[in-house]
């Protein structure tokens, strides 16, 4: 294969440079995603996949040097698929992550906000609390790997610590090898979650034969050395129960509003617990309650901003699709003292109607923290209430830049809002996911 010479002019969604080729009049041409290639870097590049409009390729000579490159703290870097920027200075990360963001807004909601806030930032190390660490016994190396897949592929890295796990959890990767290395069901075992609380460690197996009584003692004493809570998971996640020790419980903290999060270690959290407390924050200075507001929190999970926004607010509604999940806010709230404050209920959100809004009353403030999906029928069920029963704020967490600008173009074009403040929160260091907060007002009222 030919070797040919780009410029990178970019990056894109999945930290790879972008560069174009330029056509026999000079004239700009195919666009070429170059993995490992940063902007402003004069690189050599082979194609591995060619399409019509443009080529993936991969960087086989460095020329011209970007000063925001920088050496990656692990060993594992570009080959285990966990992180894709740790060869990119932090701060530049979050740059990026911000440019994504507004092109995002404008390419597809059409959309600016008239200020883009400070982007939060956090440990871009040991910060990750959650995680769900691939098994494989790999015969032809006589050995067991525990950790991410391989960059873009379905092997296991070989990785024997991580930097981007908390300290004591990189240090068990070794000993885990070794662990089940010794079961017999090492065939069998898929999967480890990984689930970190203020003072336990849990870690759920994910089991497709049963354990003998040699193998469950093992996990106890693997358990006793490394101060770890054993979990066992034969099918779904609601198969998932405690093993080993029985009296330890997880949870988090939100100390600002004294708040005690109890979880089990396959609900949905956050990942990185120490921006989750900023943007909590965050999320309810801009939503600027008062004390006399009535408050909703759509796709409300445990509670995570409900319980806090309590604390503020007249009254709050938590609404969140998982029967399971409503069910622990609930608990959660009777353990924090705010069950009069709060009422939760379970329902589709991604096929809410304005009826359905409207049955639910007036709200002063909104607070929407969707998946991927985004909240679009949320959305659109906001463009046929009538004025007076619209919240007069928005406060809009999301974990995907494209369904939030989706989103956004139909709250600013089609339900009377003003995007007010954008920002990125650097929930995920080292990686191209992107995480934001975005304020809306509706226009009456700015």
């Amino acid at each position: 294969m030919q070797e040919n010479l780009i410029e990178i002019e970019s990056l894109d969604m999945d930290a790879r440079g972008v560069g174009h080729l330029k056509n026999e009049d000079g004239t700009i041409g195919k666009v070429i995603f170059i993995e490992d290639a940063l902007p402003g870097e004069l690189v050599s590049f082979i194609s591995f996949k060619v399409k019509k409009s443009w080529e993936a390729a991969r960087m086989t000579a460095l020329h011209r040097e970007s000063p925001l490159r920088v050496k990656p703290k692990c060993e594992y870097f570009g080959v285990c698929g966990g992180c894709a920027m740790q060869h990119l200075e932090p701060s530049a990360q979050v740059a990026i992550k911000q440019r994504v963001l507004e092109d995002n807004l404008w390419h597809i909601g059409k959309v600016k906000a008239e200020t883009i806030m400070r982007p939060v930032f956090g440990p871009i190390l040991g910060y990750r609390y959650r995680a769900r660490l691939s098994v494989r016994h790999v015969k032809k190396k006589n050995a067991v790997l525990v950790g991410f897949h391989e960059k873009k592929s379905a092997f296991v890295a070989d990785m024997k610590t991580c930097k981007i796990l908390p300290p004591h959890v990189s240090a068990m990767l070794v000993p885990l090898r070794e662990l089940i290395a010794s079961l017999t069901v090492i065939e069998h075992l898929p999967q480890i979650e990984l689930a970190v609380g203020e003072d336990v460690t849990a870690m759920v197996l994910r089991i497709m034969a049963p354990l003998t009584t040699e193998d469950e003692n093992k996990l106890k004493i693997f358990a006793d050395e490394h101060h770890i809570q054993w979990w066992l998971q034969t099918k779904g996640p609601e198969t998932a129960i405690p093993f080993y020790p029985l009296d330890q419980r997880l949870h988090y903290l939100l100390p600002e509003f004294g708040v005690k999060m109890p979880f089990k270690p396959t609900d949905f959290t956050q990942v990185n617990h120490h921006i989750n407390r900023v943007l909590v924050t965050r999320a309810l200075s801009l939503l600027n309650i008062q004390a006399t507001d009535r408050v909703a929190d759509l796709f409300c999970g445990l509670g995570n901003f409900t319980l806090p926004i309590a604390t503020q607010a007249k009254s709050v509604v938590g609404i969140e699709g998982s029967e399971i999940l409503t069910q622990r806010a609930e608990e959660n709230a009777i353990t924090n003292g705010l069950a009069e404050r709060t009422s939760f209920s379970s329902r589709n959100l991604f096929d809410l109607t304005t009826e359905d809004l409207m049955a639910l009353g007036k709200f002063n403030r909104m607070l929407i923290d969707p998946p991927r999906d985004g909240a679009m029928a949320v959305c659109q069920s906001m463009v046929g209430l009538h004025a007076d029963f619209k919240p007069s704020r928005i406060v809009y967490v999301s974990c995907s830049p494209s369904t939030l600008a989706r989103d956004a173009g139909i709250l600013v074009h089609e339900a009377g809002y003003v995007l007010k403040k954008v920002g990125v929160i650097n929930m995920f260091p080292h990686t191209s996911h992107v995480e934001s907060i975005a304020v809306f007002d509706l226009k009456n009222n700015v």
